[in-house]
C-alpha cells in the first residue's frame, strides 16, 4: 500500500517509517522541517516538507501522493504545552482530514491517549465516555482529544490508537527527558494516581498492525495499570535516582486503561507488557539490544 506518515520524525513515527518500509509498503513521510528529509529518505521512504497547519499546502501534498491510507501521529510535545498540543489534533486533524476527503483516502490510522476519560475506580475500556466536564487545564487536552476522535471518525475506515504514557528512546522518560529531570531533581513525588504505560515500539507496532483493525478506538497499552506509590520507586530506581517522596491523592481521571480488546479481540502483543521490567530495559539495555 502507499501509505501517508504525518509525523514521521516524531518518537513513534521514525520507529513506524521503518516497520513500514520493511514490511514493504510504499511509505511517504511528512515533516514540518527540511533538515528531517533526508533522515526520512534515509529509512527508505520518500519525503515531503509540509506545515499541517497550512491547509492548502496540505491538501496540495496528500492529493499528489494519493495514498492508500494516512497515518496521523502527529503530536506538539517538546515545549510540554497542552495548548500547542490540542491546536495541532483540533486544526492539524481537520486539515488531513480535509485533504484524505478531497483525494479520495478512505483509511486513517490516529493517535490519541488513553487517560482522557471520566473519572473511575477501575480502569477504563474503550466504551467509557471522554471526560469532557472536566475542569481547566485538564479540558485542554480533553477538548483536543475530543475533536481529533470526531473529525478523525469522518473517514469511514479509522482507527483511533488510544496510546498509554509513552516511555523509551526520545520520550519524557529517557535518560534526559522532562520526566526523567524532575524525577533526578526530586520535583515529582509518587502519588495514588493510575497511569497506564506503553513503550514506543509497542506503539509503533500497534501502528503497523491497526492497518488491519476494525474501525474505532482501541487502547494501546501495557498490561499493568499502576498507581505512581508503585511505578515511580522502580523508575527511579532504574534512573539511579533519589528514592521519590511520597503524596496522597490522585488527579482527576488517573484511573488507567485496559488493553483487553487490543489483545483478545486484535492479537496485538506488546514487546514490553510490563513496566516493571520495561523501565529497566529501556533505560540500561542490554548490549546490542535497541
Amino acid at each position: 500500500m502507499k501509505i501517508f506518515v504525518a509525523g514521521s520524525t516524531g518518537v513513534i513515527g521514525r520507529l513506524l517509517i521503518h516497520r513500514l518500509v520493511h514490511a514493504g509498503h510504499e511509505v511517504v513521510g511528512m515533516t514540518h522541517r527540511l533538515d528531517r528529509k533526508a533522515h526520512i529518505q534515509a529509512m527508505g521512504a520518500k519525503s515531503i516538507v509540509v506545515d499541517v497547519f497550512e491547509r492548502d499546502a496540505v491538501l496540495a501534498a496528500v492529493g499528489d501522493v494519493r495514498p492508500d491510507v494516512i497515518i496521523h501521529q502527529l503530536t506538539s510535545l517538546s515545549n510540554w504545552s497542552i495548548e500547542d498540543n490540542a491546536r495541532i489534533r483540533i486544526e492539524g486533524t481537520r486539515n488531513l482530514v480535509d485533504a484524505a476527503q478531497a483525494a479520495g483516502v478512505t483509511q486513517m490510522i490516529a493517535q490519541s491517549i488513553s487517560w482522557a476519560y471520566e473519572p473511575g475506580d477501575h480502569p477504563a475500556g474503550e466504551q467509557v465516555p471522554l471526560d469532557i466536564h472536566a475542569p481547566l487545564p485538564r479540558k485542554t487536552t480533553i477538548d483536543g482529544i475530543s475533536a481529533l476522535e470526531r473529525i478523525v471518525a469522518e473517514i469511514p475506515e479509522h482507527v483511533i490508537l488510544r496510546y498509554g504514557a509513552l516511555y523509551g528512546p526520545h520520550t519524557w522518560y529517557d535518560h534526559k527527558g522532562l520526566i526523567a529531570e524532575k524525577v533526578i531533581q526530586g520535583q515529582l513525588p509518587a502519588t495514588d494516581g493510575i497511569t497506564s504505560f506503553l513503550h514506543v515500539e509497542d506503539a509503533a507496532n500497534a501502528a503497523l498492525l491497526a492497518l488491519d483493525w476494525p474501525p474505532g478506538p482501541v487502547h494501546v497499552v501495557d498490561d499493568e495499570p499502576a498507581a505512581g506509590t508503585e511505578w515511580l520507586p522502580v523508575y527511579a530506581t532504574a534512573l539511579q535516582a533519589p528514592v521519590p517522596a511520597h503524596q496522597s491523592g490522585r488527579q482527576r481521571g488517573e484511573r488507567g486503561a485496559s488493553n483487553a480488546m487490543a489483545r483478545n479481540e486484535y492479537g496485538w502483543t506488546p514487546l514490553y507488557p510490563t513496566w516493571r521490567t520495561g523501565f529497566a530495559q529501556s533505560l540500561n539495555p542490554a548490549p546490542g539490544q535497541h
